[in-house]
């Protein structure tokens, strides 16, 4: 029995501290398909998902899913510090409770205490270790605390930092695309005479955004959780009207900055795909579809009214198609998981970009509507 206990605690501490190295220092993605830290991701966040769309109103749901990639990463980590506390205390167990109290033997409550008072480096001394192996137990548990906590220390900076550098880009699409972002007010807010130097300088700013917006969420999955600060915005709808825009430059707008889209389309779709295999998400066909016959025709009116040539409208719209099929399942499937809306092609009329909005400029009663929004975030 002593044995059985002595392994189970050996394979829990060393599952527990894989599971950590992975994930913190580790910095390339994890192929192997059974993953403690994707078990806890899936099995938490589909119920909160759930009890969210249950039981807080339409208008309010974006704030609180936004609180699930915090609150999931300290609940994290207290999974792994109450993993290794209990690997020791079966060590403790296993080994016939070792120790000295004050009032006599203890079960393994007692070695709990004493795992937990260890890691945490309490020192608290109302019970000890009283063979020469429970101490070098002790002597490894705090060191393990210390390095735990010196991890945790230096992984909650990164991931921040991370964090920031995602947002930052994905506000400054607010002027230069629309709030949501959509590929023909990209293109529509670039037809000035300096406008396709500016496009293409925009669109390589973002295939290095996809290349480092790549590398950190394979790195830190867990960021792919963490909200953008306005509801009409998120890293997946900014990703999807990049590859939007550069699929409509690549199928025949003449005189665009073809190249550099195709550079960027490739990491954008990189990126995605990826992020797919990482999280799983099955790639499924948009459903309804986000371009249909009368939007595209729709789409191309706008495109010429703006300036914009398109070679040949037969050829333009195969080329379109066969590159929305490159990535639109993919983003679909990452869109479902995460719960957050694509973009459409086509910006609405009645859409206010976030720097123009201004709770104070707003009606009486719609200020009270964001007022209560806004104490209900915080």
């Amino acid at each position: 029995m002593a044995i059985a206990v002595f392994i189970c605690g050996t394979a829990l501490v060393l599952l527990v501290l894989w599971e950590g190295f992975e994930t913190i220092i580790l910095p390339r993605r994890v192929t192997r398909r059974f993953r403690l830290t994707r078990f806890f991701y899936r099995s938490s966040w589909r119920p909160w998902v759930k009890i969210v769309k249950a039981l807080v109103p339409a208008r309010r749901r974006e704030t609180w899913l936004s609180y699930f990639g915090p609150l999931s990463l300290l609940l994290l980590l207290s999974v792994w510090a109450g993993g290794l506390i209990l690997g020791f205390a079966l060590f403790h167990w296993a080994l016939g409770s070792a120790v000295l109290a004050g009032g006599g033997k203890i079960g393994f409550l007692g070695d709990l205490y004493l795992s937990g008072t260890t890691f945490f480096t309490l020192g608290l001394g109302d019970i000890l270790p009283s063979t020469s192996l429970a101490r070098l137990l002790v002597v490894v548990e705090s060191g393990m605390g210390f390095a735990f906590l010196a991890l945790v220390i230096g992984y909650l900076p990164a991931l921040n930092q991370s964090f920031a550098r995602r947002e930052v880009s994905i506000s400054l699409l607010d002027a230069r695309a629309g709030s949501p972002p959509t590929a023909s007010e990209m293109i529509r807010r670039h037809s000035h005479e300096r406008g396709k130097e500016e496009l293409r300088q925009l669109l390589h700013e973002w295939e290095r955004w996809s290349a480092e917006f790549l590398e950190g969420h394979l790195s830190y999955p867990v960021l792919a959780y963490f909200r953008s600060q306005h509801d009409n915005q998120s890293w997946l709808a900014s990703l999807t009207a990049i590859l939007d825009t550069c699929a409509l430059i690549m199928a025949g707008l003449e005189g665009a900055c073809e190249r550099q889209a195709e550079l960027t389309f490739a990491m954008a779709r990189h990126a995605v795909v990826d992020l797919s295999l990482v999280f799983r998400t099955t790639p499924r066909a948009p459903s309804p579809d986000r371009l249909p016959a009368e939007k595209l025709s729709e789409l191309r009116l706008l495109l010429t009214g703006n300036g914009q040539r398109v070679r040949d409208e037969e050829s333009f719209d195969r080329k379109l198609l066969e590159l929305r099929q490159m990535y639109e399942p993919y983003v679909r499937g990452l869109a479902t998981h995460f719960q957050v809306s694509l973009p459409p092609w086509i910006a609405d009329d009645n859409w206010v970009d976030n720097w123009r909005g201004s709770f104070w400029e707003s009606p009486a009663k719609d200020r009270k509507s964001a007022g209560q929004n806004r104490a209900d975030h915080f």
